[in-house]
């Protein structure tokens, strides 16, 4: 006997599974695939060789070296472009000698950066850089005068930084000797809020904020006294009648009489005939014969100088001198009356 057939096996078709999108990378925007640009760098001014001005130079010039080294290949080009500076008095002579070196030579007498910044501080630093600030902190050319506190401020920090000076002690010493006298005073007397002694920034900003003060009070005191000052007669207007600013009649005040005019005492400086007065005047009548019924020109006794003696001839001189005072006299007087009119 025969067991049961088995079932037939039926092959399933391979299951396929489909791959799953790959998402295609994101584009990168074009302004981070462009090379960033650096700031345009001024370049260093130029170089006479000062002493005073070496460090400054020198410093400029290790600024471009550092921001900008893709521009030298090679330490003779650092050199090189550093010397292009080189234009005027010391610098200049030094740089020429340097190249004329390089001609009898056939190398340049310089060949690397480090031997180049030795010769450098060696020729154009200042010799005891420190020795001379702390002569200018000794002395009193770094006062304030009529610099404001910011400025002396500025200033006195770098010639203690200069000077290696760390001691608030000292810093507090100096910069209170430095000031100016007033602004000295009122923060030594500070009734409250007084800085330390040892305490220079406290100190520092006592001496801004009085400062501050004592520039915002003279711009309030200018801005007052242009503000208060009376208007001239020419700032008004041409278009306002000056009627407008005069008084009205009731409150003028009365307006005294005037008086006959005064005679002149004897002794006023303008009375120049005062002592001509004092003379006698001639009687009235004929000047010729003495006679008081007529005048000289009706005296039947005709004047004949030819006739006349010597003193007659004074007598009639003196007479005529008379009449002559007492006719200036009423002139004189007839004019002063119709001044005083």
């Amino acid at each position: 006997m025969t067991g049961p057939a088995s079932a037939p096996t039926v092959a399933l078709p391979p299951v396929t599974t489909s791959p799953s999108p790959v998402n295609p990378p994101s584009p990168v925007p074009s302004a981070l695939t462009k090379q960033r640009t650096r700031p345009k760098l001024p370049s260093p001014p130029n170089f006479s060789g000062e002493r005073t001005s070496g460090r400054a130079f020198f410093n400029s010039c290790m600024l471009y070296l550092c921001l900008a080294p893709e521009q030298f290949s090679c330490d003779e080009e650092k050199i090189f472009w550093t010397l292009a500076f080189f234009k005027d008095r010391r610098a200049a002579r030094w740089s020429e000698n340097l190249f004329c070196q390089e001609v009898d030579t056939g190398v340049f007498p310089i060949q690397s950066w480090a031997d180049f910044e030795q010769q450098f501080r060696s020729q154009f630093f200042s010799v005891n850089t420190e020795a001379d600030v702390v002569n200018a902190l000794e002395g009193s050319a770094y006062y304030q005068g009529n610099w404001t506190v910011d400025d002396y401020l500025d200033s006195f920090l770098t010639l203690v930084s200069n000077a290696r000076y760390t001691n608030p002690q000292t810093l507090v010493m100096k910069f209170h000797r430095g000031l100016r006298t007033n602004i000295q005073g009122q923060i030594a007397t500070m009734p409250f809020g007084r800085p330390a002694d040892t305490d220079p920034e406290a100190w520092y900003a006592a001496a801004r904020r009085i400062d501050q003060a004592r520039l915002t009070n003279e711009a309030f005191q200018s801005m007052l006294r242009s503000t208060t000052t009376a208007p001239t007669r020419s700032a008004l207007p041409r278009s306002t009648p000056l009627s407008m600013f005069r008084l009205p009649q009731s409150t003028l005040p009365p307006v005294p009489p005037r008086s006959a005019p005064s005679v002149p005492s004897r002794g006023v400086p303008m009375d120049v005939d005062t002592v001509r007065k004092t003379r006698p005047a001639p009687p009235r009548g004929c000047y010729r014969c003495r006679e008081p019924n007529h005048l000289i020109k009706d005296c039947p006794h005709r004047l004949d100088v030819r006739r006349l003696t010597a003193e007659q001839r004074k007598e009639l001189i003196k007479d005529l001198m008379a009449l002559k005072d007492i006719a200036a006299e009423e002139e004189v007087g007839s004019s002063l009356e119709e001044d005083f009119v």
